[in-house]
């Protein structure tokens, strides 16, 4: 298909996903638990952390980390101490384990004490058309505290040429919006025009299929190969096409 057809292909697909119907399947539906931006965007950080492997496992897994923070994740945040750790010992998803969540709750403590909040952070470091500079320095200060260090793999780092898959998800969810409703859009200090695609097995399989991408890893090169594929289909808002990408390879084994 030339240009065009092949953006209208993907204009259908991701108005086809992008539906609030996509909620009832997906992870994001944890944080649309909540009506609170701070509630929200712990909620959907901390699920989007353990976006990986079986999704109704992640879903099991991310209600379980709803309750475990009393269905109120900005006041356990904040709040938090040492006295709660023994309500994590039972918490697992794959390689994430209570230690692991523990440190996360602590750093997220810190960054709603200290640094303004989830969101401050990446606006402050937000650098030109990518987030992914931001996601760098989030790190930084994520891992501020006196950490185990095997939590460091929970969060990537697109300056040692990672995708970032998981958290590329988690500022798709905080940054776009429109009439659908999946994504929040509560991060306005953010433009759709900067975020990257969630890139994973499904969504690059199809994107090599579509001829958007044609290096073999999923790394932060492919990203950068992909983001620019999907900015020239939509400059305003290329995140879009992640719900064509990922609901093709899905649902629809394209």
């Amino acid at each position: 298909m030339n240009a065009q057809e092949l953006k209208d292909f993907l204009d259908e697909k991701s108005n086809q996903y992008n539906h609030p119907r996509f909620i009832e399947t997906d992870p994001i539906q944890i944080p649309h638990l909540f009506s609170k931006k701070e509630d929200i965007e712990i909620a959907a950080f901390l699920v989007a952390t353990i976006a990986w492997g079986n999704r109704k496992s992640i879903i099991k897994n991310g209600t379980k980390l709803a309750a475990i923070m009393g269905n109120s994740p900005y006041d356990y945040v904040l709040n938090f101490s040492e006295k709660e750790s023994h309500n994590l010992v039972s918490f697992v998803h794959r390689t994430f384990n209570e230690t692991d969540l523990y440190y996360f709750l602590k750093a997220l403590q810190n960054i709603y004490r200290n640094h303004g909040g989830l969101e401050s952070i990446f606006s402050k470091h937000a650098e030109g058309t990518t987030l992914q500079p931001a996601i760098h320095h989030f790190r930084k200060v994520f891992f501020s505290l006196p950490h185990e260090t095997r939590t460091l793999k929970h969060i990537s780092d697109p300056f040692k040429n990672s995708a970032a898959k998981r958290l590329n998800m988690f500022l798709r969810w905080m940054v776009r919006k429109d009439a659908a409703g999946v994504d929040f859009g509560i991060w306005e200090s953010l433009s759709p025009s900067q975020l990257s695609c969630p890139l994973d097995v499904h969504s690059g399989n199809v994107a090599r299929k579509l001829a958007l991408l044609h290096r073999k890893q999923n790394d932060g090169k492919a990203l950068l190969e992909l983001d620019t594929s999907l900015r020239n289909l939509n400059p305003d808002d290329p995140v879009k096409y992640d719900f064509a990408l990922f609901g093709l390879g899905v649902f629809e084994g394209f």
